[in-house]
């Protein structure tokens, strides 16, 4: 008999789907009235199962509705989305999905997730671009020349900015755009493929986990909670250095393991094929790194920090990062003098290089509007509010990191989390006698750390450009998020009887 394989991202996430399909034959449907703001009407929007009221924007009505929130939250544009109204749990008639609707999923999602879909092939067109200019090539030549017996260097500095970029303004699905171009450099440097993938995608899982600043995360999961952003952050910060330190120690020994004797790698069967996808079987060692070539660079680098600069001061989303992308290749396509049908051609067999990857983010969405047409979202989120009652704080505190985390499979959204979930969770505190900070402390952290294997977040897009198998990389996280899990629930017990 064939030993057999591994199942494919894509084959992972439809059996999810037919796991969720099948839960909205069993578990009951339900929904929380919910509350939305009208910026131009200046009011606001109670819609329940019957009926939607309009009703004034004021703190009177928020308090009358039972939700403990400054009214300028809503007004300044802080809470954009509808959140959940406290205590307005009610059954619904099923809403059972069928096999059209299994089949219909992974479609609905790639609509709904086009912008990031978008936002993937154009980041491939270009790099398909920059290939042909052979500017890779040289740059990764040349740092491997500089980097030379320092090459720990760059596992520290890519997982530490990478890291300040999650916690500061959610560096998330911007990263796909990093692997096909650090993988190379990580390669060239002696590593395998897994020390750079996970440079990059535990670096953003921590600081976003670890958010101080992130403003889809931290603030306004705060901004729903009722306090003030800033109530917590030293242990935020706190958390921050400890789980990255922790984690670029533990990235650090792999690499030193796997540079001594690539045979220690866990993907080391993969070896030659992921050389070979990432063009380093290849890799023109005589290129020169001409000015031109330099420029090349310089202008495919300053796309990335465009695109940080517009998301964290302009309020830019997907259209404005992916038009930064579309335009850095014309350009770089105009100062390498590439011939318009040749230019075409390599952006078309890049952006084809990452469909697949494409294809995994919108069956993963496709997953989500199982669960929203089915109206078991709301029902979860009830039975785990229940769960907490008459707990000792400490104990509650670590139970609400653990719904947190198993929520996120059916919520992977923070900021649609945040808004949901803290309204009904918040005052679950105010019961046990702990500061609002810690629910969002628990919320960061649970989402986080299930982060690190959740098939319904980002991290099985990122393994499909990188070609490494999902078993592989619970091979290698498991052990680093069971420390970081465990220092997590020593960080909170202490938390809850020191604040």
């Amino acid at each position: 008999m064939k030993k057999l394989k591994f199942p494919t991202a894509q084959t992972i996430l439809i059996l999810i789907a037919v796991l969720v399909t099948l839960l909205t034959w069993f578990v009951p449907a339900g929904k929380y009235d919910s509350l939305e703001y009208d910026t131009k009407g200046n009011s606001f929007t109670k819609i329940s199962q019957e009926v939607s009221v309009v009703l004034p924007a004021t703190q009177a009505t928020l308090e009358g509705l039972g939700i403990k929130i400054p009214i300028d939250k809503f007004t300044n544009g802080d809470i954009y989305k509808p959140i959940g109204i406290p205590n307005t749990y009610r059954k619904m008639e099923a809403q059972p999905q069928g096999f059209a609707a299994l089949v219909q999923s992974p479609i609905k999602g790639i609509i709904a997730a086009a912008d990031i879909i978008f936002l993937i092939l154009i980041i491939g067109g270009l790099i398909g671009v920059m290939n042909l200019t052979g500017a890779f090539d040289a740059g990764i030549s040349w740092m491997a020349k500089a980097l030379k017996g320092r090459e720990y260097v760059l596992i520290i500095t890519v997982t530490t900015l990478i890291a300040l970029g999650g916690t500061t303004f959610g560096l998330a699905e911007e990263t796909m755009a990093f692997y096909p171009i650090l993988i190379p450099v990580f390669l060239a440097a002696k590593y395998d493929a897994m020390v750079g993938l996970s440079c990059v995608f535990l670096g953003s899982n921590i600081g976003t986990m670890c958010s101080t600043v992130n403003p889809f995360a931290t603030i306004i999961a705060s901004d729903a909670a009722g306090i003030n952003w800033t109530t917590g952050l030293n242990n935020r910060i706190i958390m921050l250095l400890l789980c990255t330190t922790i984690t670029i120690v533990y990235i650090l020994r792999y690499a030193k393991r796997v540079k001594a004797d690539p045979s220690k790698s866990i993907i080391y069967d993969q070896k030659e094929n992921i050389e070979h996808l990432f063009g380093l079987d290849s890799l023109n060692t005589n290129i020169k790194f001409t000015q031109r070539l330099r420029l090349i660079t310089l202008v495919f680098s300053l796309c990335f920090i465009v695109m940080i600069v517009g998301v964290s001061f302009l309020d830019w989303w997907f259209v404005e990062m992916t038009s930064t992308f579309l335009v850095g290749a014309i350009i770089i396509g105009i100062i390498a003098r590439i011939k318009e049908s040749d230019f075409v051609e390599a952006f078309a067999k890049g952006a084809a290089d990452l469909l697949s990857v494409a294809f995994i983010v919108g069956i993963a969405r496709g997953v989500t509007i199982l669960m929203e047409d089915g109206l078991i979202s709301d029902t979860i989120l009830f039975y785990a509010s229940n769960i907490t009652e008459d707990m000792h704080k400490g104990v509650f505190a670590n139970v609400m990191l653990f719904i947190y985390g198993g929520l996120s499979f059916f919520m992977p959204s923070s900021s649609g989390m945040a808004v949901l979930t803290m309204p009904i969770f918040s005052p679950l505190a105010d019961t046990v006698h702990i500061g609002r900070e810690i629910i969002v402390d628990t919320y960061l952290y649970g989402m986080g750390l299930f982060h690190l294997i959740n098939p319904t977040g980002l991290i099985l897009a990122a393994l499909a450009i990188v070609k490494i198998g999902f078993n592989k990389w619970l091979r290698f996280v498991i052990p680093l998020m069971l420390i970081l899990v465990l220092t997590t629930m020593i960080f909170l017990t202490v938390s809850v009887y020191t604040n």
